[in-house]
């Protein structure tokens, strides 16, 4: 054998070892991710796959053991949602609190976080205080809110005659935006966190040039630390959308299911109401699809928006 023909060997036996290595090393890899695949087959791809089928039928939740037969209606239950009046404004007040949301959080938590960036006494205090409404019950925070915000609250008893007759909770024009709000400041300090931690990954080096090239304060925040902290802003637009259109616990408790007419009524708030108090489980499966595609629609949008400003 020439040593041309043995290196040639050699090559062919190297490749059929590492061949074997990677046989051996995605074997491995789809044991350790097997059990992690399971949970997700049967967390979400079964119950998701079960959505999409009911959501074909005129389904109904029955008591244990009866034996009913649905119709199918193919898109039926996807044409009544473009149609419904009901369904067509909780999808606009999904949006209200889309465009008061996210502006608020993305604008408070940046100039948050910039203070709690930098050398300020009492830092650890701050950051626990912005942080405490995030990990707190909703329940109990929605209830000091009903206290401010009901007709002899707080808040309607400073404004006097400038306050709605109603309240706050029962306006239809000050409802869902006094919502928004709340969930706004309610998961503010999660999203100042997030900022922090952006802010913190930029080298320091990049400020310390710029001031010494003579940039100021405003030029240094919109040159360095507003593109740092680009990727949390993209995530932070897509959280606070997908929070947006499931609201749930403020308008079921705050404005008693949605009110007043509908006014404060949410995506998330009308699944269950169709599903759960009328019984409606097709038209509330429809209805979960449809809002995972809005959802990812408006994600898309507001991404492509931001990064092309």
């Amino acid at each position: 054998m020439t040593t041309i023909d043995r290196s040639i060997a050699a090559r062919v036996r190297r490749g059929v070892q590492a061949t074997r290595r990677t046989r051996a090393e995605h074997v491995a890899g789809a044991l350790f991710s097997a059990p992690f695949m399971l949970y997700a087959i049967l967390i979400f791809a079964v119950p998701l796959g079960t959505a999409v089928y009911i959501s074909f039928f005129a389904y109904r939740f029955t008591a244990p053991g009866a034996s009913i037969e649905f119709p199918f209606i193919g898109l039926d239950n996807y044409g009544k949602i473009l149609t419904d009046p009901r369904t067509l404004q909780s999808f606009g007040n999904a949006l209200l609190a889309i465009a008061i949301t996210v502006p608020v959080t993305i604008g408070v938590g940046l100039l948050l976080a910039l203070a709690l960036n930098s050398p300020l006494r009492g830092r650890g205090f701050f950051r626990t205080a912005y942080y405490l409404p995030f990990i707190t019950a909703a329940v109990a925070l929605i209830q000091v809110a009903i206290l401010v915000l009901q007709p002899d609250g707080l808040l309607t008893s400073l404004l006097g005659p400038f306050a709605p007759e109603d309240g706050f909770l029962m306006s239809p024009v000050w409802a869902m935006p006094i919502i928004s709000l709340f969930v706004a400041w309610k998961q503010l300090g999660f999203f100042v966190l997030l900022y922090l931690g952006a802010l913190q990954s930029i080298p320091t080096e990049r400020f310390e040039a710029a001031e010494v090239d003579g940039a100021g304060a405003v030029r240094r925040f919109f040159h360095i630390a507003l593109p740092g902290v680009a990727p949390v802003t993209t995530l932070v637009i897509v959280l606070c959308t997908i929070t947006c259109v499931n609201i749930f616990t403020e308008p079921y408790l705050m404005t008693q299911g949605g009110g007043p007419d509908g006014a404060s009524t949410t995506p998330g708030l009308l699944i269950y109401q169709q599903g759960f108090q009328q019984g409606n489980a097709g038209y509330a499966s429809a209805l979960g699809i449809v809002i995972g595609i809005f959802v990812l629609v408006i994600s898309l949008l507001q991404r492509r928006i931001f990064r092309s400003s």
